[in-house]
C-alpha cells in the first residue's frame, strides 16, 4: 500500500510517498481503507520538529474517513465494510490503510458523506470543547478567537453564534476576515487586536478568549479579558517557550485559564473523548455547523498541502484524497 512517511524532520519535502506493508488491527482495533485524510497543523509540527512522533519513519495524519477493512479481537461495535470516520491518536492517516482503536472510530453521522466525514474527527470535537465544555460559553457573552478562518476557527464561529454569543475573530489578512464573517463572526480584526477588542466591547473586554498561538498572542488575549473572563489555550503555533500565569495576572479581575488538547484527552480519558465527539458530530447532523473543504490534494501531493497550510494562506479545511472509494454514502 501507499503511505506518506516522515523519514527525517524538515520542510514539506521531507514527506515521502513509499510502498509499505498493510497494517493489521490488533485486539480492540480496526483497520480502515482510507477515502480521505484531514490535514492539521499538528501534522506540520510533526514533520518539522517531531511533535508527538514516537520514532522515525512516521506516517502523519490524525483523522481519516473510509470503510472498515478488518476488525481485531474483541471489537463488537463495528463491522467490515461499514463507513466510518476515524480520529487517530498516533498518526497514520496519510496512507491507503490505517489502524485505529475502536473507541476512536465512529459510524458516519446521518446525512454525512465520506468527504465531509474526514473533516470532523479532530476539528469538530476540539471546537465543541472550546465553546461548550472547557470554555463554558453562555448566551449573551462575548468570545475572541485567534485563527478565525482556520478549520477550528470556522467551526468555533458557528458554534459560538448558535450559543447566542457575540463573536470576534483575529486573522492575518483581509481575505480571511471576509471568510470568517461568513461563518459566524460579528467582527474580525486583522493583525493587532488588543485595542480594537477594547473599543468593540466599550472598554469591557471579552468573556472568553481562545488561543492556539501562545507567546505574545496569548498574553495579549489574556489582557483582553473582561472581569471574570476565561482564557483557553489549545496550542502553541508560535513555538514560544511554555507560558506561565499566576496570582499577579489572575487575581485583580478574577480571571481563569484553562487548556485543551484532543490528542492528550484521547490518551487520558478516551471514554470522555468519545462522548464529546458524539455531541459534536450531532451539530453537523442537525445543520448547526458546516466545515467547508477549501482545498483537496491527492495523497502524492501531501507536501503541497503542507506548503499551503504552512504559508498561513489556507482557510477552512484541507483534505488529502486517498482511496478510490466514492465520497457519497450508498
Amino acid at each position: 500500500m501507499r503511505a506518506v512517511e516522515i523519514q527525517e524532520y524538515g520542510g514539506p519535502e521531507a514527506l515521502k510517498v513509499v510502498e509499505t506493508e498493510v497494517p493489521e488491527p490488533g485486539p480492540g482495533q480496526v483497520s480502515v481503507d482510507v477515502a480521505y485524510a484531514g490535514v492539521n497543523f499538528a501534522d506540520l509540527k510533526a514533520r518539522a520538529e517531531g511533535y508527538r512522533v514516537p520514532k522515525l519513519p512516521f506516517v502523519p495524519g490524525l483523522e481519516a474517513s473510509g470503510r472498515v477493512r478488518a476488525v481485531g479481537e474483541g471489537v463488537t461495535g463495528l463491522s467490515v465494510g461499514q463507513e466510518v470516520t476515524a480520529a487517530l491518536t498516533a498518526g497514520g492517516g496519510y496512507a491507503d490503510v490505517v489502524v485505529a482503536d475502536e473507541p476512536n472510530v465512529f459510524p458516519l453521522p446521518a446525512g454525512v458523506d465520506l468527504r465531509t466525514a474526514a473533516t470532523l474527527p479532530a476539528v469538530l470535537p476540539t471546537a465543541y470543547a472550546l465553546v461548550h465544555t472547557v470554555g463554558r460559553l453562555s448566551a449573551g457573552e462575548t468570545v475572541l478567537v485567534q485563527g478565525a478562518a482556520g478549520g477550528i476557527g470556522t467551526v468555533v464561529g458557528q458554534l459560538a453564534k448558535a450559543a447566542g454569543a457575540t463573536v470576534y475573530g483575529v486573522v492575518s489578512g483581509e481575505a480571511k476576515a471576509a471568510y470568517a464573517r461568513e461563518h459566524g463572526y460579528d467582527e474580525v480584526f486583522v493583525g493587532d487586536f488588543a485595542e480594537p477588542v477594547r473599543a468593540a466591547t466599550g472598554g469591557r473586554g471579552v468573556d472568553l478568549a481562545l488561543d492556539p498561538v501562545g507567546g505574545d498572542t496569548l498574553r495579549a488575549s489574556l489582557a483582553s479579558l473582561a472581569v471574570y473572563g476565561r482564557l483557553v489555550s489549545f496550542g502553541n503555533a508560535s513555538g514560544a517557550p511554555a507560558w506561565q500565569v499566576g496570582q499577579p495576572e489572575l487575581y485583580p479581575l478574577g480571571l481563569s485559564v484553562g487548556g485543551f488538547s484532543i490528542l492528550t484527552l484521547a490518551q487520558t480519558a478516551p471514554a470522555e473523548l468519545r462522548a464529546l465527539s458524539e455531541r459534536a458530530f450531532a451539530t453537523v447532523a442537525d445543520g448547526t455547523v458546516s466545515l467547508p473543504v477549501t482545498a483537496e490534494f491527492g495523497l502524492e501531493e501531501a507536501a503541497e498541502a503542507h506548503r499551503l497550510m504552512g504559508a498561513r494562506a489556507s482557510m477552512g479545511k484541507l483534505l488529502l484524497r486517498v482511496g478510490g472509494i466514492s465520497a457519497e454514502s450508498p
